[in-house]
């Protein structure tokens, strides 16, 4: 993997005439894995949306590489996996050909094994060929899930990923994340769920609120 920084210049949010926060300014590097907590509609899940490109600061910039993200789409892009409300799959396909068609977009080995690793991870097994549209909004989002188990992107930007599955499955994530990590990736989530992990860092966005 290639050396790579995201910064967070002194952003601010605002929802309708609301300001969230402001001044928020931090740096993830390489082997970082960052949440950001803070009261119920401070504005995690915007914040997560504007690192992810698809929402705009009120102020600041997010850059990557020292570059302004809207300026190194392609690049940011490519190494980014982003994790939001939405599970962002095919509802006509199965969890198997959405999660096949993901290894083809990502350019990765055509692998039954990996899929089948990917989909016991988020207790799927067993689901596999059913239409997603027939599964619970739950399980949508698990297989959506699962593709962190095929992604080769290095930076991660979740939105409540534990939301939909069982305890396992939240050891099993919390693993998974800290051995990318190790590996060099970069993490920053948000959670309901308490999580502990001596390697874990946490950025509340309480102390920018106005």
């Amino acid at each position: 993997m290639q050396s790579n920084v995201l910064t967070l210049n002194n952003i601010a949010c605002e929802r309708g005439e609301n300001r969230l926060f402001e001044g928020c300014s931090f740096t993830l590097n390489q082997g970082d894995w960052v949440q950001i907590e803070g009261h119920n509609g401070i504005g995690k899940t915007s914040l997560l949306r504007i690192l992810a490109g698809l929402a705009l600061p009120a102020e600041g910039e997010v850059l990557w590489n020292g570059q302004k993200i809207q300026k190194c789409r392609e690049e940011y892009y490519s190494e980014l996996f982003y994790l939001g409300h939405h599970a962002g799959i095919k509802p006509e396909l199965t969890p198997w050909e959405n999660l096949r068609f993901y290894q083809k977009v990502q350019g990765v080995a055509l692998s039954d094994e990996a899929l089948w690793f990917a989909l016991e991870k988020v207790a799927l097994v067993g689901r596999e060929d059913l239409p997603c549209s027939h599964l619970s909004a739950g399980q949508q989002r698990r297989v959506a899930l699962a593709k962190l188990w095929l992604t080769k992107q290095q930076l991660w930007i979740l939105d409540e990923p534990f939301t939909a599955i069982d305890k396992k499955g939240v050891a099993d994530l919390i693993a998974h994340i800290e051995q990318h990590c190790q590996n060099r990736g970069m993490v920053i989530f948000t959670s309901h769920q308490a999580v502990e992990n001596p390697h874990l860092k946490a950025i509340s966005l309480d102390q920018f609120k106005l």
